[in-house]
């Protein structure tokens, strides 16, 4: 099968899983992680309706940005070296991986406007995975209030390699329980309404534990 065709059925599922919890289908944005595929195969996903890129490193991310830029928003969904920041900062529409300090101030330093960015906590809390802890993470972004060029859009989490779906699902709630106390807060730089969370293996658990966005790469565009 292929982009279109993943695209249709991914759809499907969300429609499904939104109808299931009460929500509207179109609050969900699909971004396709297009790391492991060719400019073409991301070109080919952005004509089969995809209007969200995520790339996960600086070199793939550029290639991406240069071929097709203006024809989707571009998301950097991984670990962002502080050094790598000036060779995406003027391109990106959205940081999923603000995890420390260090980070905000390069991002805030090199912007030239509000960077819409995404605060990743490690809600399970494994060794393996990159994000501040849960609680931190009010401390975290009250500290974001210092820099203009930094305005916090969501939380995003990576959930463990499991099939356990309790274990998936009370990962995916727990992150959404974070965020609606953030909105809770009221800070003018921290909106918070987005939850990037879920992946092809858990995404429709995601969706309905409340993910705004979810990054789909090997179910959507496939490996290579």
């Amino acid at each position: 099968m292929g982009i279109a065709g993943n695209l249709k059925e991914i759809n499907k599922e969300i429609h499904h899983a939104c109808l299931k919890t009460n929500r509207d289908p179109a609050d969900v944005k699909i971004i396709a992680v297009t790391k492991y595929v060719s400019k073409e195969r991301a070109a080919e996903a952005i004509e089969a309706g995809i209007t969200h890129i995520g790339e996960n490193r600086d070199d793939g991310f550029l290639e991406k940005w240069e071929a097709l830029n203006g024809r989707a928003a571009f998301h950097f969904i991984g670990t962002l070296q502080t050094r790598k920041v000036r060779n995406i900062i003027d391109k990106v529409d959205y940081i999923h991986s603000l995890d420390r300090l260090s980070l905000a101030k390069e991002i805030n330093k090199r912007a030239n406007a509000p960077v819409k960015c995404l605060v990743q906590v490690n809600v399970s809390g494994e060794d393996s995975k990159h994000g501040i802890s849960a609680s931190d993470t009010f401390e975290f972004i009250e500290k974001l209030a210092d820099f203009k060029n930094i305005r916090v859009e969501g939380l995003m989490t990576m959930a463990p390699l499991t099939d356990d779906e309790e274990v998936l699902r009370a990962c995916f709630r727990n992150l959404r329980v974070l965020r609606d106390r953030i909105q809770e807060m009221g800070l003018a730089h921290s909106p918070c309404q987005e939850l990037s969370m879920g992946m092809s293996n858990d995404y429709t658990i995601a969706v309905e534990e409340g993910a705004t966005m979810i990054r789909i790469g090997t179910a959507l565009v496939g490996e290579k």
